[in-house]
Parts: structure tokens; sequence; C-alpha cells
């Protein structure tokens, strides 16, 4: 498995990434079968230390959780607590969806673009229909069944996931609902 733990503008030492590594090997081998990489960053927000920790699945699948605290073994700590709940919750279906699934989760590249806020737009006097792009990335859209997705979107603590559908291979989104409830969106072309 590859690691990669850093800091925003602050410094990690050896016994931190050390002891990020033997936690989080731990709670993956409990649950998770073939981990492929791990992202633990590090920052400082005010007072508290802030952990952010995603974890890749041979399966496609993504976990994320983040930590906050005074100490920043105690926010990776934090962090770590949340992942291990995500994934005992879900250690019956990523077992399942490991043996059902032969391939790892095809992903299809798309563009992901961020566009400037309404309320900048109106102060410009810029119709706020033509907004700006402000940035553009290159994204991953996975190819899931509707339960993965909505498993994905609950382990990765995410209010949105777009994915294509297995079934008929259209972009799909499921998405957390106000009322608690999940919603799902399939597109389907009359003819």
């Amino acid at each position: 498995m590859r690691y990669q733990i850093s800091g925003k503008q602050i410094d990690i030492g050896a016994a931190l990434q050390t002891h990020v590594q033997t936690e989080l090997e731990e709670i993956l081998s409990k649950y998770a079968g073939r981990p492929t990489e791990a992202y633990v960053v590090f920052s400082k927000s005010g007072h508290e230390y802030v952990c952010e920790a995603v974890v890749h699945l041979s399966t496609g699948l993504t976990a994320q959780a983040t930590g906050k605290a005074n100490e920043i073994y105690a926010a990776f700590d934090a962090s770590s607590e949340k992942m291990d709940k995500q994934l005992r919750r879900y250690k019956r279906r990523l077992k399942d969806h490991h043996k059902e699934r032969s391939q790892p989760v095809e992903l299809s590249d798309a563009g992901s673009y961020i566009l400037e806020s309404r309320e900048e737009s109106d102060d410009d006097g810029q119709d706020s229909v033509n907004a700006m792009i402000v940035a553009e990335m290159e994204t991953k859209i996975p190819s899931l069944s509707v339960g993965e997705a909505v498993m994905q979107m609950e382990i990765a603590s995410a209010p949105v996931l777009v994915f294509r559908n297995e079934k008929h291979n259209g972009v799909n989104v499921v998405y957390r609902r106000d009322d608690g409830n999940i919603g799902w969106i399939d597109p389907r072309s009359s003819g």
C-alpha cells in the first residue's frame, strides 16, 4: 500500500508518519480487502489540528474521514475512529462487493469545474447566468451499481455522488436529501 502523509504549513515528523501507517494498516486489515493508497493531510485551523484521511480501496471505493483536536495525534485518532466506524458499518457490504466484482471498479475521465459564486458575480454587475470558471480539474467517475454508489457516498461522507450506472452505462446521481433520505437521479432517453 502506498502512503502519502503530509502537512499544510506544518512539519510532520517521522514518529507521526509511523503512527499513522501502523494505525491505518490495523484498521484496514480488519475491514477492507486490499487498500491501494492512503492520503493523510494534517493542517491547523485556529487552535485546532485537522486531520483529513482518504483511503482508496482496490475495488474502487474510497473511505474518507476528518478529525479535529487540540493535539495532532488526537486529531488523527479522531479521524481514524470515524473511518473505523464507517468501515465497520459497511464491513459486510464491502466484503460482498469485493466477492461479486472480479475486476476493480472502472473509472471514466471527466472534467470538474469550480464556478464563481453568484454573490461575487452580482457585485461585478455581471449576469449571474454566465458565471465565470474559477478552476478546472480532472476527476474520475466510477462505474457502480446504485447500492454501491449509495455506500460509496456514505463512506466518503459526501453530499452527492455522480456515477456511471453498471446496468445501462448511463450517468446517474445519488444525493442526500434534506429529509435525510437518499435521492437517486436516473435520466432516461425517451424514444
